[in-house]
C-alpha cells in the first residue's frame, strides 16, 4: 500500500498515511485519459453556432438576370452560396457535442490521473487547512507556500475538501491559479492540469468510498 507524508499547514511534517491502492497505485492507462479528456472538453462546448443556409437567408426570389443572351453563366438566385449574402455552405447548426463514457471507463480514467499525480510527486496531504480559525486570502496562501505549492498565481493549484467549505472557497477565491474541488466531485482535466494537488486528509476516505 502507498504511503505519503502528512503535513500540517505550516509544512511540518506530523506523519505518514496510508494511500488505496486502487487510487494512487494504479497502472496509468494514457488511452482512457486521453479518451475522457477528449469528452469532458467536448462537453463544455455549448454547441449553439448556427449558420444560414441558401434557404433561410432574404431574398432571392427573383432571377438576377436572364437566362440567355448576356453571355455570362445563368444564376437562379442571389441565395446561392457564392453570392455575398448568400446562404453558407456546410455551416455550423445547433448540435450536442457530447462523447459518453460508461462507469468503467471513467473510474479507470480518474484512477489512472491520480496515480499519474502520485507517481510525480504532485500530491500534499494535509492534516487540515485551518481556514474556519483565520479565513483569508493572505493566510491561505501562506499555506501554499508553506506546501511548495506557490502563491495562488503561477502554479496550478488544486484543493480537494471532504465536504463544502464556504470559508476554504472564500479564502481560495482570488488565487486565479487555485481552484477548490470536493472530493466525490473530482474530474481528470482539473486533476491534469493542476501542477500541485493538496488533499485535505479526511477528503482521502471519501475519495476511496467513491472511486475505489
Amino acid at each position: 500500500m502507498p504511503q505519503t507524508t502528512l503535513y500540517d499547514r505550516t509544512g511540518a511534517t506530523v506523519g505518514s498515511v496510508d494511500l488505496a491502492e486502487a487510487l494512487f497505485a494504479a497502472p496509468v492507462n494514457e488511452a482512457v485519459l486521453h479518451q475522457a479528456v477528449v469528452a469532458q472538453l467536448a462537453g463544455r462546448r455549448l454547441g449553439t453556432s448556427d449558420t444560414r443556409t441558401r434557404g433561410e437567408v432574404r431574398g432571392g426570389g427573383k432571377k438576377p438576370y436572364r437566362q440567355k443572351g448576356t453571355g455570362r453563366a445563368r444564376q437562379g438566385s442571389r441565395t446561392a452560396p457564392h453570392y455575398k449574402g448568400g446562404g453558407v455552405v456546410f455551416g455550423p447548426h445547433p448540435r450536442s457535442y457530447e462523447q459518453r463514457l460508461n462507469k468503467k471507463m471513467r473510474r479507470l480514467a480518474l484512477r489512472s490521473a491520480l496515480s499519474a499525480k502520485f507517481g510525480d510527486d504532485a500530491i500534499r496531504v494535509v492534516d487540515r487547512f485551518g481556514m474556519d480559525e483565520e479565513p483569508r486570502t493572505k493566510a491561505f496562501v501562506a499555506v501554499l507556500q508553506a506546501l511548495g505549492a506557490g502563491d495562488g498565481h503561477q502554479r496550478r493549484v488544486l484543493v480537494v475538501a471532504p465536504a463544502k467549505d464556504e470559508l476554504l472557497v472564500r479564502s481560495a477565491a482570488n488565487l486565479p491559479s487555485v481552484s477548490v474541488i470536493l472530493a466525490d466531485s473530482l474530474n481528470v482535466v482539473d486533476l491534469l492540469n493542476a501542477d500541485a494537488v493538496l488533499i485535505e486528509q479526511p477528503a482521502l476516505a471519501r475519495m476511496e468510498e467513491v472511486y475505489a
